[in-house]
């Protein structure tokens, strides 16, 4: 006979829920997705070249003109989808420079520990002290100021806070149970930081990517709006430079067509960037689901 109170015992279906990170996350990839697009098929999408003289000066949006023209005549939505190549290489770039060097810094640091971690360390505390947006400015210029050769210096600058955080939980890793055994048991450094370290430390990659990456993305913007950069390369700060550059810009309406859509571009992008990493840490690390409500 079938006892009744067991109905009631019997576990309820649990309904998937969509996390607001979730929403975020898919929102952010939605936005690079389109980003990349625009990379991939800049060319084609875009009706006119970055310098060709397409129209009349400040023209309004219209149908040839998606965005307008800027003083010159250029097409201001040409250049904006150009210029997305630009921004996105910086992105993967320095952001991936900044972490490679940081996490081998870090973690060679952490775990071989003793004169050459004090060593490491102190090149980390001096490259931390090192005015760095006036060092981007002089060897940007002198270096020519293209797109590649600013996210080598921006990774290349900004590495140390990454080496840091990395070597701390590498610095606790190595005094975890699990290593410690690898280690009695004959296993040799190469191993264990293949094995156990470098795994272990994907979530703490991945928090240290995104900002970096999202950084680049505002620091190409920033440098080329004060003149560091390839004239000749698209990009959104160069489009806001030339736009803040015209005295009557705000005197007419033009600065809706012509400076509002980069700086909603570099914003976005940035956003973007950032609803990835927080959607990529909860899905990493499931302990961060736990605490919403």
């Amino acid at each position: 006979m079938t006892t009744p109170g067991l109905a009631l015992a019997a576990p309820a279906t649990r309904v998937p829920v969509v996390t607001g990170a979730g929403v975020g996350a898919a929102a952010g990839v939605a936005l690079v997705g389109v980003a990349i697009l625009a990379v991939l098929f800049g060319d084609q999408l875009a009706t006119f070249r970055a310098t060709e003289l397409a129209g009349s000066s400040l023209e309004a949006p219209s149908r040839e003109h998606l965005l307008g023209t800027n003083l010159l005549g250029q097409d201001v939505a040409s250049q904006l989808i150009l210029g997305t190549r630009s921004s996105l290489l910086v992105a993967l770039v320095a952001g991936a420079g900044t972490v490679l060097v940081g996490g081998i810094v870090g973690i060679l640091a952490g775990w071989f520990r003793g004169w050459f971690d004090a060593t490491l360390m102190r090149v980390t505390d001096l490259m931390l002290v090192i005015p760095k947006l006036p060092l981007l400015l002089l060897v940007g210029a002198l270096a020519g100021g293209s797109a590649l050769t600013l996210a080598f210096l921006i990774a290349l600058l900004f590495w140390p806070v990454a080496a840091r955080v990395l070597r701390a939980q590498t610095l606790s890793l190595r005094g975890s149970t699990h290593v410690r055994a690898a280690t009695g048991f004959g296993a040799g450094p190469g191993d264990q930081l293949r094995r156990h370290i470098v795994p272990a430390l994907a979530l703490l990659v991945v928090a240290e990517f995104i900002p970096a990456a999202s950084r680049a993305v505002a620091m190409l913007a920033g440098l080329a709006f004060l003149g560091v950069g390839d004239p000749t390369e698209p990009s959104w700060g160069g489009i806001m430079r030339d736009a803040v550059a015209y005295r009557g810009l705000f005197v007419t309406p033009a600065w809706t067509w012509w400076l509002l859509p980069p700086i909603v571009a570099v914003v976005m992008l940035v956003v973007a960037i950032t609803l990835i990493g927080v959607g990529a840490e909860r899905r990493l690390n499931p302990r961060l689901g736990r605490h919403r409500r």
